[in-house]
């Protein structure tokens, strides 16, 4: 195969990974009725005027499946914490002791998992979105080429491998998209 066509396989094997990376990432935020610290993770916080994210003002831990705790490094951080948590809307009430923010995860209704799975969904269906937009640029990509004189043989074999790829990172997609749905309506 010619090395044009195989840089342009690299290039669009590494994009589809940063945008299976990414589907993860976004999946990963959608809670499944267990506390877990990353559900804070989109949640920046008022650190003297700066906004950061809330794992970089203190410790973030979960002493038990339904609860988060938030110990932050300095004390006069709770209120700017607790406002933060507020308006993140993600649906948790932050109950300041005067040293730690405790957080109750409720336990999910079958209307709020149904809910959670079609935001599921809609996150793998951008990732494959995503993958298939890659797939475009590098058959785009591919195509060029016939100008620096690749024959027609080779892009037919070039623009099959980057199927081969689509699928396959398509197929990765669903997987983690199944695996988080099975986490969601796992009661």
């Amino acid at each position: 195969m010619n090395d044009l066509i195989k840089l342009q396989l690299e290039d669009a094997n590494d994009s589809m990974q940063k945008a299976i990376s990414h589907t993860e990432s976004e999946l990963t935020k959608i809670r499944a009725g267990k506390a877990m610290p990353s559900m804070l993770d989109g949640i920046n916080v008022d650190y003297y005027g700066t906004p950061t994210p809330l794992s970089q003002v203190g410790n973030i831990n979960t002493p038990d499946p339904r609860s988060l705790v938030i110990q932050p490094w300095e004390k006069n951080l709770l209120s700017a914490i607790e406002r933060a948590i507020i308006d993140s809307n993600i649906g948790l009430n932050p109950q300041n002791d005067g040293n730690i923010i405790r957080l109750a995860v409720p336990p999910l209704t079958e209307e709020r998992r149904r809910e959670l799975v079609r935001k599921v969904k809609e996150e793998a269906e951008k990732g494959k979105v995503a993958i298939r937009n890659i797939r475009k640029d590098a058959n785009d990509g591919i195509k060029k080429l016939k100008n620096d004189g690749v024959s027609e043989d080779e892009i037919k074999v070039g623009e099959g491998e980057v199927q081969k790829l689509t699928d396959n990172f398509i197929a990765k997609v669903d997987k983690l998209a199944e695996a988080k749905e099975k986490d969601i309506m796992t009661v």
